[in-house]
């Protein structure tokens, strides 16, 4: 029998054994690969990868993640994995299997980050864009500004020592006084604007936005704050969704009568427009994401139908998406360009062959070559290998690497004269990456020989490229 005397001892003894289970729990072991992977090894590695993702807890852990994660992909592309019977819709495809896990793995790794101070800097712009571009009616001008009141209280509260809510002005009425007529009536209000109001609201949230960034919020230690703060700006926006309008007011009836919000189970529990055009891209209902670009004129969702097609890449490409974003090409539209280089669309070589010689516009030119490679036609090789000797050598690394992605032997050539002569390790490594894309015999060896390079990534191209020529030479 024990006493009461006993019972501390034992409480102490039970800790202490806590403690030491705590000490014996093996610590989490970064994996490792071996120098040849093969399906195995690079499936036992993202296991142990996702392992790692799942125990993140900071912001350096899943650097570490991601890192791991381009080691997986460089071993996976050199690693020597059979093809899949191309005569067999059902043969098994290893590499293609393990690119789709990776691919995963990476969207799992962009969902844990965060929240970061500069998303709700961010989305508070978004909301700023929208008070700016709408013409609101009166009654929608009050509940624009009620939306606002509330989210500078809930950024005050979240951020006591950042927001000073009394020192914020969020009345819009502050400003009618000298736009009232004089009797007593403002005119803006009857026509459905009140530019001075908006003014002010525009000034309120620029005001939290500063705050907030001058807070230094870590998405680590602040982690519970950012997250009150961005589920403020999600209320903010929801908040302006719902006031009204006078030009969505025609606009909404006719989106309506077309069937664009019948994929909502519910109407008001989300900015509708968006949450339609969210489960529309899911659906593949490009003639809807069309609909949306062309009927709601604001930027805010013009920036989300393009970023729908883009994500959808060839699974949206239509005639009538064609049409929209050649024409949107044909301006040098840079993003209408991305999405075409993202559905694979030929229709667009020539089109994006007159901007490749635009050196007076490197941005257009960037986005240009990454198309041209992206879709893959020959047309392209000429042009492109002649902007290997262009002079701007923060481009002439994206025209190598295009070349490498269509994968034309016609390229090996320019591409070994850069590697072998270009004043630029950036531009040299691209091009000793491309030539391994291509991968031939003679475009391995080109690389090759240049093992013994001064320069740390031209060496590595040239380490990968001697392994994959090894591999070769290995019998089955």
């Amino acid at each position: 029998m024990s006493n009461g005397d006993d019972e501390p001892a034992e409480a102490a003894e039970e800790a202490d054994a806590a403690d030491q289970a705590d000490t014996d729990e093996p610590e989490a072991t970064t994996p490792t690969l071996p120098d040849e992977a093969t399906e195995e090894s690079l499936t036992e590695y993202l296991e142990e990868i996702e392992t790692l993702l799942d125990d993140a807890g900071t912001e350096a852990d899943l650097d570490d993640v991601e890192a791991l994660l381009d080691d997986a992909e460089d071993a996976l592309a050199d690693a020597d994995l059979p093809e899949p019977d191309e005569d067999d819709e059902d043969a098994d495809d290893p590499r293609g299997d393990l690119e789709d896990r990776i691919a995963e793995l990476r969207e799992g790794l962009e969902e844990a980050r965060g929240p970061y101070a500069e998303d709700v800097v961010e989305a508070i712009e978004t909301s700023v864009s929208t008070l700016e571009d709408t013409e609101w009616t009166a009654e929608g001008r009050e509940d624009a500004a009620d939306a606002v009141e509330a989210f500078v209280d809930a950024a005050a509260e979240a951020v006591d020592d950042g927001v000073d809510a009394d020192a914020i002005e969020t009345d819009p009425d502050a400003a009618d006084g000298e736009n009232a007529d004089d009797d007593g009536t403002d005119a803006d209000d009857e026509a459905g604007t009140d530019d001075d109001g908006v003014t002010v609201l525009v000034a309120a949230l620029d005001a939290v936005a500063a705050g907030i960034a001058d807070a230094e919020l870590d998405p680590d230690e602040d982690a519970e704050i950012l997250a009150d703060l961005l589920a403020a700006t999600d209320a903010l926006e929801e908040g302006l969704e719902d006031a009204e309008e006078w030009d969505d007011l025609e606009t909404h009836e006719q989106l309506r009568a077309q069937g664009y919000y019948d994929v909502l189970g519910h109407y008001k529990d989300y900015p509708v427009e968006w949450a339609a055009l969210k489960e529309h891209e899911a659906r593949g209902n490009v003639d809807m994401i069309l609909l949306a670009l062309d009927s709601l004129q604001s930027d805010f969702m013009e920036r989300h139908c393009l970023e729908a097609f883009e994500r959808m890449g060839k699974r949206g490409k239509t005639e009538a998406s064609l049409e929209e974003l050649l024409g949107r090409a044909g301006k040098r539209d840079q993003f209408a360009i991305r999405i075409l280089g993202k559905m694979a669309a030929t229709e667009a070589v020539e089109t994006l062959l007159e901007y490749v010689d635009e050196d007076s516009n490197p941005q257009l030119q960037k986005a240009t070559f990454k198309a041209l490679g992206e879709i893959g036609d020959d047309d392209a090789v000429g042009p492109l290998a002649e902007k290997l000797a262009m002079e701007n050598d923060h481009v002439r690394p994206f025209a190598a690497r295009a070349l490498g992605l269509i994968g034309d032997t016609r390229a090996i050539d320019p591409l070994a004269d850069a590697l072998a002569e270009d004043d630029s390790d950036d531009v040299r490594a691209a091009a000793g990456w491309a030539l391994r894309q291509i991968g031939t015999r003679e475009a391995l060896e080109a690389v090759a020989e240049y093992a013994d390079e001064r320069s740390f990534v031209v060496q590595t191209e040239a380490e990968k490229a001697q392994a994959a020529l090894d591999a070769a030479a290995t019998p089955a």
